[in-house]
């Protein structure tokens, strides 16, 4: 999508729609006051009112609420129901008035975000056009020349959240560990600050990776360990992406009930939200050091499928018991964790699809997140409050780990309890990484079915904008407002 901001009048900025917001208690602006109808115009928050001035072009006014309750994540909900209603108007370019009720700058990436991540569409496998309705394909902003700078990082992260959304939607017999692979390869193509390499199952079986091959056992294709090395030249730490990169998760042998499971080829979406954060980051040419790994495979049951019971090596020498082979996705992040640690990594944050008990703990309004180390911990507490992608920090304690020590092995892949469960992976996954200062967020409730207006009920892209605003506060020269 086009993004431009300009110094003009309503009437004079050439869009096919204008969008104004409209507080309680507030007036219109001048030029749309004056019209009929405009008395009638609600205020209330996400209430929409259509006029049609005379000698301007349409107006949608959104309602705002109260002035004081008013914050960014409410004007992406905003910038959504414009955008929407664009689309029911067929109008093919928007402006959007600044409201005065936030600072300039967040207002901005407020409006991109919305707008850009409410205009998607996925129609790749419909026959013919798909939907062939006018797209949104231009968003004007009418304030100060200074906002170009808020505007690109925002229409950026964005678009990177839509490509994540690509992947997540693409099925599994498309979307396999290979053609995450191929994508890592795009990305890198991009950038020469990029390089990438994709261990294929020799390579794992040399390296000792024990878990990646074991849940890859059961079906045909080969896993993938992806390693994306961006090299901006940072001043501050190496900071390591992880991403669950499970294509389709049946549970293996541990099968899981029918209704629903085509939901599972959204169990790559960690892997999509690092791959396209990294490709964001490369394209901003932000001045950091990362590692982004994407450990990635199938899950699936057959006569060479692990068992329960099963004890396999993880790669730095741990022994695991498999009692269920749906708790899968710790044993590939175990692998990915601790060659994210040999690689040279000072700060780690993996992202995952790891646990329905998140869901149940959390619903899809926060991801879970645990953590060894309270800096870093706020550091992403804080960057998902500014992207709107919250997430909640969950207790480490010894006795967690307790729940996951193995009987004939060091350590059990399912805790011997029905209880914590999002914490007593978490626990599992710590004794991957070492000292090493390492966050964790579960979205397996928020990567799909939040509901909120800019990304509705279906793949959201959670995560990307996430980790590209903790890139850009980890970089020294480029701290985010």
């Amino acid at each position: 999508m086009k993004i431009e901001v300009k110094q003009a009048k309503l009437a004079d900025c050439g869009a096919e729609l204008l969008a104004v917001g409209l507080f309680e208690s507030a007036e219109l602006p001048d030029g749309v006051a004056a019209t009929a109808g405009a008395d009638d115009a609600r205020s209330g928050f996400r209430k929409l009112s259509l006029l049609r001035p005379d000698g301007f072009p349409p107006v949608v006014v959104v309602g705002l609420g109260e002035r004081e309750e008013f914050d960014a994540e409410k004007l992406r909900v905003a910038a959504a129901l414009a955008a929407k209603e664009a689309k029911r108007l067929e109008a093919g370019s928007l402006a959007w008035a600044l409201p005065d009720g936030i600072d300039a700058a967040a207002a901005a990436e407020a409006l991109v975000t919305g707008t850009i991540l409410a205009s998607y569409r996925f129609d790749r496998f419909k026959s013919g056009e798909g939907d062939e309705s006018p797209r949104l394909e231009s968003l004007t902003l009418l304030g100060p020349t200074s906002l170009e700078e808020a505007v690109e990082p925002a229409r950026v992260a964005a678009e990177a959240q839509n490509r994540a959304r690509n992947l997540q939607l693409t099925p599994a017999n498309v979307a396999t560990p290979t053609f995450l692979a191929e994508r890592a390869e795009e990305i890198a193509a991009g950038s020469e600050a990029l390089s990438v390499e994709a261990l294929g199952r020799p390579e794992l079986e040399r390296k000792g990776m024990g878990g990646l091959l074991a849940v890859s056992q059961g079906g045909p294709q080969d896993p993938k360990l992806i390693v994306l090395r961006y090299e901006g030249g940072g001043a501050g730490p190496t900071i390591a992406f992880v991403g669950k990169g499970v294509t389709f998760d049946t549970g293996g042998i541990s099968l899981k009930p029918g209704a629903g499971m085509q939901e599972m080829k959204m169990d790559m979406s960690g892997g999509a939200a690092v791959l396209e954060a990294v490709a964001a980051i490369a394209e901003l040419g932000l001045p950091v050091d990362l590692i982004a790994l994407v450990p990635s495979t199938e899950n699936m049951p057959s006569g060479t499928a692990i068992k329960p019971g099963d004890i396999i090596t993880q790669y730095n020498g741990k022994t695991v018991e498999v009692n269920n082979t749906d708790a899968e996705g710790r044993l590939i992040l175990a692998d990915a964790l601790a060659y994210a640690v040999e690689l040279g990594a000072e700060k780690i944050v993996d992202i995952a699809t790891l646990t329905g008990a998140v869901e149940i703990a959390l619903g899809s309004t926060y991801a879970g997140l645990v953590s060894n180390d309270d800096d870093l911990a706020a550091e992403v507490s804080r960057a998902g409050e500014a992207t709107g992608e919250l997430a909640w920090r969950l207790p480490l304690h010894p006795e967690y780990k307790e729940l996951m020590k193995g009987t004939v092995a060091d350590l059990s892949n399912l805790g011997k309890k029905r209880k914590a469960g999002t914490i007593t992976a978490a626990s599992f996954l710590e004794e991957f990484v070492g000292e090493t200062p390492w966050a964790h967020l579960d979205i397996a409730g928020s990567a799909w079915d939040i509901g909120r207006e800019y990304v509705g009920n279906d793949a959201n892209g959670f995560g990307v904008r996430l980790l590209v605003e903790l890139a850009r506060h980890t970089a020294p020269e480029k701290h985010s407002a």
